[in-house]
């Protein structure tokens, strides 16, 4: 698997040659495909050939297109990610209702924890008010200890008159960085044979992404960390690459340091693990 993420942001013409990413502009440059995790596509006069697209879906490379405001706005997977995906979606779509319920309340607690966690990383009083919320989280999180959890961090960490709901620059970072975690999930359910349209809690006819939303949640701390550190600086490119640097973030997992690139899978087989009687337990990661 590759470490590089590619931003293209300005006119060029991407093609293959010889297992390299070709970008022509004033200047050649080539990147040989085995060193690349994702393509980010934010100039929107960016020409990509037909085969270079076929050869990255084949080396399972994400590319991810961004609008006119630099934001994501959709994404390219392969049909098929795994040499068994009708297995594999099968089997996900008899996942027992209970199992389920029990994984999503493990991930909320999961949540709630690395939220406390952030907090108390920073030296912000009050995480501990969100670890009596986790002890809280029933069974497939029927209470929201989520919702309220949510309340209580977002004010600790960014004031009193912060809502989710406004627009401003900390809110378009956020959801800046929760695309690119969404991005990876994306991704790694794929690689693994499972659609990510069918979702553990997340049931939503409208989006394509209930699964990978559910599995993103405990990471979303990892986009925060980020955004309190640069609160006071415009959203601008410079603050986007920040962002986009999440991917070389490295965190503590099975009692080992990975890059998130690697633990993303190593959380995501837990959970499927989980859900099909396999291991008993999901796992979780350390800042």
């Amino acid at each position: 698997m590759g470490w590089r993420t590619v931003v293209v942001n300005r006119n060029c013409k991407l093609s293959y040659k010889n297992d390299y990413l070709v970008i022509r502009s004033e200047e050649l440059q080539m990147i040989h495909l085995s060193e690349i995790d994702t393509i980010i596509v934010e100039n929107g006069m960016v020409s990509i050939t037909s085969y270079l697209i076929n050869e990255l879906a084949q080396n399972k490379i994400k590319i991810i297109f961004c609008d006119e405001k630099h934001n994501p706005s959709c994404e390219m997977m392969p049909y098929y990610g795994s040499f068994n995906t009708s297995k594999k979606v099968t089997i996900q779509s008899k996942w027992k209702e209970n199992k389920k319920k029990e994984a999503w309340q493990q991930i909320i607690k999961y949540k709630i924890h690395n939220q406390a966690m952030l907090l108390k990383k920073l030296d912000i009083s009050g995480y501990k008010k969100l670890l009596d919320f986790k002890e809280q989280v029933e069974l497939d999180d029927k209470t929201n200890r989520e919702g309220h959890a949510a309340k209580v961090y977002f004010n600790l960490l960014f004031g009193m008159d912060f809502s989710r709901e406004k627009e401003n620059n900390i809110n378009s970072a956020l959801d800046y960085g929760y695309s690119i975690i969404l991005s990876m999930l994306n991704r790694e359910v794929v690689n693994k044979g499972y659609i990510t349209q069918l979702g553990i809690n997340h049931k939503n006819e409208f989006n394509q992404f209930n699964l990978s939303c559910d599995l993103m949640e405990i990471f979303r701390p990892l986009v925060d960390e980020i955004v309190y550190k640069n609160k006071e600086f415009t959203f601008d490119k410079a603050y986007k690459y920040k962002l986009i640097n999440v991917y070389n973030k490295q965190v503590i997992i099975k009692n080992k340091e990975q890059y998130l690139s690697n633990a993303v899978p190593i959380f995501i087989t837990s959970v499927f693990n989980y859900l099909e009687e396999i291991e008993s337990k999901i796992v979780n990661y350390e800042f």
